[in-house]
C-alpha cells in the first residue's frame, strides 16, 4: 500500500488519513465541501458527540486523545427530567467512568490540522464517478467545475451515511443493502448560557426528558450551552407533523418538557429555523472488492446515535485496519478488515436501536431503575467478571457482538431475578447474596465476561 485515496474528510476519514500518513503512506484526502477551518460549513447531522473509551484509544494512537479530551466535557451519568421537575440520577459505570461532549466541528478541525502534517487535503471536490476495477475516481471541483482523475492502490469510501462510493459499488457488483428510517425524526435546540457565563443544568450529565414514545436530551458544551436534541415521531397524535404553530409548539414544550421553556429563550425561533432530519441505519456487504476499494465508518454501517457509538465505532474501524498493518505487513488486509469487523458493525446497529427503546421509554421507570441498582450490586459482588452491556460497549475494547451476545443473556437472568417475590426489599440485605449466587452458579458462563 503505498499511494492511498481517501473520500470523505470527515471525522472518520480524517482520523483514516491521519494514522496512515504517520505510516509514510502517501495519502490524498477528498472532500465535497469547503474546509471547515475557513469558512462556515455544515459539519455534520449534529453538533454535538459522545466519546468514551474506543473513541480514546483510536485517538492515542495518532497521539491526540489529551488534545481532544481537553476540549471536551466529562459526562458521568444520565440525568432524568421527569414532568413535574423531578430529577433521577443513573451512573453510566463505575465511578470514574464517564463519556466525553465533545463539538463535531472542532474535533473535526483538530484532525484536519493533523492530517495536513504529512498528506494533502482536497477540499471542494466531489466524487462523481469510480472505476472500481482500475482504482480510479473522478473529482469535479465544486468551485472550478474542472475535473479530474487519480488512480490508487486503494480508496477507501469514508463519505458517510449516502456513500457514493458505496452507491458505486451497489450498482457495480453482486451488492447487498440494506436501509430503515425509524419513524422518528429528530431537531436540534439550545439552552443557552446563563446571564454570568454558566451552565443553566448541571454540565456533567447528559440530560434526558423521557416520555415514553417521545424524547429530549441535553449535552453540554464548554461555551457554557447546551445542545438540545428532540427526537419525535414524523406523524402521529405527538409528531413533528403536529408542530406546525408558535402555538402548537409551546403547548407541547408546556405540557412535555415545562422546565425547559425558562431555560430556552430562543426555542421558536430555533424550532422553525432548524431542519428536522431522520434518522437511518443502514448494513451492506460486501466492504471490500478485490482488496482495492473500501468501505468504512457511516458508508458501511450507518447507526442512530442512541449508544453514543456512531463516530466511535467508526473509528474503532480505523484503529483495527491500522493494527492489521501492523499484524500483516506487506499483505493485503482489506478482507481481514471486513472479516474483523462487519458483525459488530451489525451488532452496534441493533444494540443502538436497543438503546433508543431504553433512552425514550425505561430510563424514568421505577423497575427499570431497580433493575439497574440490581445489576450494580451485581457487578460489585463479581468485578471483572459480571460487565453490564452497557460498560461492555461503552468502557470496554469487548467486540460488539460478543457484548451483544452476553447482554441478551444478562437480561434473561435479570428478568428472572426481577421476578422474585419483594426483591424491592431484599435486594440490598445479606439475602439477596445467597439468591444471587444461586443464579450465577447456574449463568456465570453466559453473563460473564470471558477474558
Amino acid at each position: 500500500m503505498r499511494k492511498v485515496t481517501i473520500i470523505g474528510a470527515g471525522l472518520v476519514g480524517s482520523l483514516l488519513a491521519t494514522y496512515l500518513g504517520k505510516r509514510g503512506i502517501k495519502v490524498d484526502l477528498y472532500e465535497r465541501r469547503g474546509d471547515m477551518r475557513k469558512e462556515q460549513v455544515d459539519a455534520g447531522r449534529s453538533i454535538n458527540l459522545a466519546c468514551s473509551t474506543r473513541g480514546w484509544k483510536a485517538l492515542n494512537g495518532v497521539g491526540l486523545e489529551e488534545e481532544v479530551k481537553e476540549a471536551a466535557i466529562a459526562m458521568h451519568g444520565r440525568m432524568m427530567h421527569s414532568i413535574s421537575g423531578d430529577l433521577t440520577f443513573q451512573p453510566y459505570g463505575k465511578e470514574g467512568e464517564a463519556i466525553y461532549s465533545i463539538s463535531r466541528a472542532h474535533l473535526n478541525k483538530i484532525l484536519l490540522d493533523e492530517v495536513e502534517k504529512n498528506s494533502k487535503i482536497h477540499f471542494d471536490h466531489k466524487c462523481i464517478d469510480l472505476d472500481l476495477e482500475n482504482a480510479t475516481v473522478t473529482f469535479q471541483n465544486e468551485q472550478t467545475k474542472q475535473q479530474t482523475s487519480c488512480t490508487s492502490d486503494i480508496i477507501f469510501g469514508a463519505d458517510g451515511a449516502f456513500s457514493a462510493v458505496r452507491e458505486t459499488m451497489r450498482k457495480k457488483l453482486r451488492f447487498n443493502y440494506q436501509q430503515q428510517y425509524i419513524e422518528h425524526g429528530y431537531k436540534e435546540l439550545t439552552i443557552p448560557p446563563t446571564t454570568d457565563g454558566e451552565w443553566a443544568l448541571e454540565k456533567n450529565f447528559l440530560h434526558i426528558w423521557p416520555r415514553k414514545q417521545y424524547m429530549l436530551i441535553a449535552l453540554p458544551n464548554t461555551d457554557g450551552s447546551f445542545t438540545c436534541t428532540l427526537f419525535l415521531a414524523f406523524r402521529g397524535e405527538k409528531s413533528f407533523e403536529n408542530l406546525q404553530t408558535p402555538q402548537q409548539v409551546s403547548k407541547f414544550f408546556e405540557e412535555s418538557f415545562p422546565d425547559i421553556i425558562p431555560l430556552a429563550p430562543n426555542l421558536l425561533d430555533e424550532f422553525f429555523a432548524n431542519p428536522t432530519s431522520g434518522l437511518v441505519t443502514i448494513s451492506c456487504s460486501p466492504w471490500q472488492y478485490q482488496e482495492k476499494i473500501a468501505l468504512i465508518g457511516d458508508a458501511a454501517h450507518a447507526i442512530v446515535p442512541f449508544y453514543g457509538q456512531g463516530m466511535v465505532s467508526g473509528f474503532e474501524d480505523v484503529r483495527i485496519l491500522n493494527d492489521l498493518l501492523d499484524e500483516f505487513p506487506n499483505q493485503s488486509i482489506l478482507q481481514k478488515y471486513t472479516n474483523a469487523r462487519q458483525e459488530n458493525g451489525d451488532a452496534i446497529a441493533a444494540l443502538a436501536l436497543q438503546n433508543f427503546i431504553e433512552m425514550r421509554d425505561l430510563v424514568g421507570d421505577p423497575s427499570f431503575l431497580l433493575r439497574k441498582r440490581i445489576e450494580a450490586r451485581i457487578q460489585n459482588l463479581y468485578p471483572g467478571k459480571y460487565i453490564p452491556l452497557y460498560s461492555m460497549v461503552t468502557f470496554s475494547h469487548l467486540p460488539y457482538k460478543e457484548a451483544l451476545s452476553v447482554g441478551k443473556k444478562q437480561k434473561k437472568m435479570l428478568d428472572e431475578i426481577l421476578q422474585i417475590s419483594n426483591i424491592e426489599n431484599i435486594w440490598q440485605t445479606e439475602k439477596f447474596l445467597e439468591i444471587i449466587h444461586k443464579f450465577i452458579t447456574v449463568y456465570q458462563n453466559d453473563v460473564f465476561v470471558r477474558k
